[in-house]
């Protein structure tokens, strides 16, 4: 008999961190690695939301506080979602968890049973489908071609609900690939859900603050009256205020849900680290928070369009315009097939190790987001690495025969 559970045994490790972790090792051991791989803004927390913390710590907020937060901080995202998303939630509405990965692991827990089926668009962020079944359901992936930017399409929509279908997630911005859906486009797929009653929306939106060329952000819970009462939205102070290590994730939506949500996250984490609460309500408050996030976003949509122009001069590689968030994921299969010092180039995984091993640029397979065909490059680094990066990709892609 296993010492390890089937669900444990079952369960795929996390590759955007095998990657970080190799390029990180490769650096301590004195390589000059360009890293692509961090899903994290280089730039650091704004120091007003620091200092927030060390007052904290100072004023004795060391202590446990309510489960899943403070008060202070749910009217504080409460508040939030009202401001900004157009989204009547009170503090009732609000969970909060150890950053957005444990609120979506939180919800689909404490809505998915085994059988169920949730529809999950492709290329999906890698924790998605993991996390389905960990809850015991399943995922059903519909591919987003690359010639419609990665979106589906209603039709693909409506022909893959079933009577098992208990969930839909939606992800715009969208890591890996960086698109994101228009207004119109979002509405088109919301005409679809509300057709099916049983069908919860997962609309994870925390990437909403960073889009560029003009797009316009909507939240999906407010396309249609009927959504409201069906959709839990994610965000997090990750990727908006650079707190990716604070872990600081939260989740709105109908009471029923979210009390279920808090009654899980009672059992496992009590609440998130207490002295981070109060800077986490003062960043969604303060005016200096809303600076902080809008110099980020002019900053990385320099950066982006910078790599895209950069990666669609490469030969042989293909790339769809970022919208949003900080990734691009261009299409390198045409160079499978080939090899380098002997060794076969036959996909995605073996592209991105023979590109660390030889050439020292770290990049993430998409194998393990429904890409098996692309790589994925965080534009979250400076220009020069930028730069540095593609140019040893171009050095790179040279030596493959």
């Amino acid at each position: 008999m296993s010492r390890i559970s089937d669900r444990a045994s079952q369960l795929a490790e996390s590759i955007t961190l095998k990657v970080t972790s190799q390029a990180a090792a490769l650096k301590k051991a004195g390589v000059d690695v360009v890293g692509f791989g961090a899903g994290e803004p280089d730039f650091d927390t704004p120091e007003f939301i620091k200092s927030a913390a060390k007052a904290a710590i100072d004023a004795g907020q060391t202590k446990y506080t309510a489960s899943p937060a403070t008060p202070e901080l749910r009217q504080a995202i409460a508040s939030k979602f009202n401001n900004d998303n157009g989204l009547q939630y009170k503090p009732e509405n609000i969970s909060v968890g150890a950053g957005g990965k444990h609120c979506l692991y939180a919800a689909f827990q404490a809505t998915l049973n085994p059988g169920d089926e949730v529809i999950l668009p492709a290329p999906y962020w890698v924790s998605y489908p993991e996390q389905i079944k960990l809850a015991g359901a399943r995922p059903v992936m519909v591919e987003g071609a690359e010639s419609n930017g990665f979106k589906i399409t209603p039709k693909q929509l409506a022909a893959a609900i079933t009577p098992r279908t208990k969930g839909f997630i939606i992800n715009s911005p969208s890591n890996p690939t960086g698109h994101a859906y228009s207004p119109a486009e979002l509405t088109a797929l919301a005409d679809e859900i509300v057709k099916h009653e049983q069908i919860i929306v997962y609309a994870d939106e925390i990437y909403e603050k960073l889009i560029y060329g003009g797009l316009q952000f909507v939240s999906f819970a407010t396309l249609h009256p009927k959504l409201f009462d069906r959709t839990l939205t994610f965000n997090c102070h990750s990727k908006s205020f650079a707190m990716t290590g604070w872990r600081v994730g939260y989740v709105g939506g109908p009471t029923d849900i979210i009390a279920a949500i808090n009654k899980l996250v009672s059992q496992q984490t009590s609440h998130i680290t207490s002295f981070c609460q109060s800077p986490a309500a003062l960043a969604l408050t303060d005016p200096r928070g809303a600076e902080s996030i809008e110099a980020m976003r002019l900053s990385f949509g320099k950066r982006g369009e910078h790599m895209w122009r950069r990666l669609t001069e490469l030969p042989g590689v293909t790339c769809v315009r970022p919208d949003g968030a900080f990734y691009c994921f261009p299409n390198v299969s045409r160079h499978f097939g080939k090899q380098l010092n002997g060794k076969p180039i036959d996909g995605a995984i073996s592209f991105a190790a023979a590109l660390l091993e030889n050439s020292h640029v770290a990049v993430v397979p998409g194998t393990d987001s429904g890409a098996d065909t692309h790589v994925r490059l965080s534009f979250a680094t400076s220009m020069e690495q930028i730069d540095k990066g593609i140019d040893r990709i171009a050095a790179f892609l040279s030596l493959l025969k």
